[in-house]
């Protein structure tokens, strides 16, 4: 696969980490196989997450193939990129040309990335996620890599504004345990399981973070640490009419 896209992008997100002194801690990278396919399934905290999500895979010289909504796609700067990278499209209303897209890729042996929340979380916790990382994984006969990350919601997510040139923001990138679901599984117990383990990087991510956010600063840290970001429930509620008001429109998708 032609790669005339991919690199630069990658070095030009690496010289701004290094300019904005971006301060990463990667564990588990050495989880990530240096060959083959596999699926890599991530937290959604940010509108980044792709970019910080695929540093995960460099130490294997491995590229991450994301699948994101076609809207992005469809936008004039970032649709040429997007499909100069590889990435998949996902159209909610065609869904099954980009599972199998996704499924070619993996069988050729390429990471194809998921966020199986869907949408970014506003409580900052791990939302409900469906199981079809996990059907994905089984048909295409590759593992299933949960990660979380933490820290790139200071620099944009869902309801705040952009603060894209903060200096010395830490980045947390957890890799967690391969799982290696099969046919026959209970699908629907494999993804409470992934759900658990990025459930649980996730907070390990949270609660060993080098910042505490002070003031007004509490909206980036999650309700049960103190912060004052909406618990899932209220998070739940918010993303409930935001849905509602999108159909009103006819925007929804």
């Amino acid at each position: 696969m032609s790669e005339i896209v991919y690199p630069p992008v990658i070095k030009a997100a690496q010289g701004l980490f290094k300019a904005l002194g971006i301060k990463f801690r990667l564990e588990g990278t050495e989880r990530l196989p240096r060959t083959g396919g596999a699926v890599l399934v991530s937290n959604h905290v940010s509108y980044l997450d792709f970019i910080f999500a695929g540093l995960a895979a460099h130490p294997a010289g491995r590229l991450v193939r994301f699948m994101a909504k076609k809207e992005i796609f469809d936008n004039r700067i970032a649709g040429p990129l997007m499909r100069g990278m590889h990435h998949i499209p996902v159209d909610r209303q065609a869904g099954a040309a980009s599972y199998k897209a996704a499924l070619t890729a993996l069988k050729s042996g390429e990471i194809i990335g998921v966020f199986a929340e869907a949408t970014i979380s506003r409580s900052f916790t791990v939302k409900e996620i469906k199981n079809g990382a996990v059907r994905m994984a089984v048909a295409a006969d590759v593992p299933l890599i949960p990660i979380t990350l933490w820290g790139p919601q200071r620099l944009w997510t869902k309801g705040r504004k952009r603060r894209l040139l903060q200096r010395g923001i830490p980045v947390t990138i957890l890799v967690g345990e391969p799982m290696y679901p099969k046919r026959g599984d209970d699908y629907d117990q494999v993804t409470r399981d992934l759900h658990a383990q990025l459930s649980g990087l996730l907070e390990k991510a949270q609660r060993e973070y080098p910042v505490l956010p002070t003031g007004a600063d509490r909206w980036w840290q999650p309700a049960y640490l103190g912060g004052t970001a909406p618990t899932p429930e209220e998070a739940e509620e918010l993303d409930r009419k935001e849905i509602e008001a999108r159909k009103a429109k006819g925007t929804d998708g």
